[in-house]
């Protein structure tokens, strides 16, 4: 009887230790995102799917916009565009990298809704990457789909959607 306390303590002692040392390393994760979590979702990164919390600290998706930001910029009726995009499409983790540059190139502000996170921006859009102008907070015109290759045609369509609405 006594051997069974005794292995039953050391197994308990060894699940608490695991569960402790998983909790430490869970919350050293979520640390590391903490400040981008913030500042790009006005979130805890707890709240974020693991997939987003993978892009927090990539270059190419720091200008993201909320639901509540977007709605409150059509309502002021102000002119902007919206690239939605998901983490979880290949599409859209090909097309944003090459997308930058060309939004630099014709120097516009080009606003990034995460439709994994906040899938109520489904409702404006049929795939994603899809990229929309409101102008003056309306629907003015999108442009569907991403880059295969980065000698793609979709770059020339790109370029010629932001010089037509800009």
């Amino acid at each position: 009887m006594k051997k069974l306390i005794i292995y039953s303590s050391i197994v308990i002692v060894l699940i608490a230790s695991l569960y402790f040392v998983n909790q430490l390393s869970e919350n050293q994760a979520y640390a590391k995102y903490e400040k981008d979590a913030e500042r790009l979702y006005q979130t805890s990164p707890k709240d974020l799917k693991p997939e987003t919390r993978k892009q927090l600290d990539d270059e190419n998706y720091q200008n993201i916009i909320l639901p509540d930001q977007f709605q409150e910029m059509k309502e002021n009726g102000e002119s902007f565009y919206v690239y939605f995009f998901s983490p979880t499409c290949p599409v859209c983790e090909y097309t944003t990298p090459v997308l930058n540059p060309i939004v630099e190139e014709v120097g516009v502000e080009l606003y990034q809704y995460n439709v994994w996170e906040f899938e109520q921006g489904w409702e404006f859009i049929d795939v994603t990457p899809t990229i929309i102008y409101y102008e003056d907070g309306e629907y003015k015109g999108k442009v569907e789909g991403g880059f295969k290759t980065t000698s793609d045609a979709k770059a020339a369509e790109y370029r010629q959607f932001f010089s037509t609405n800009n």
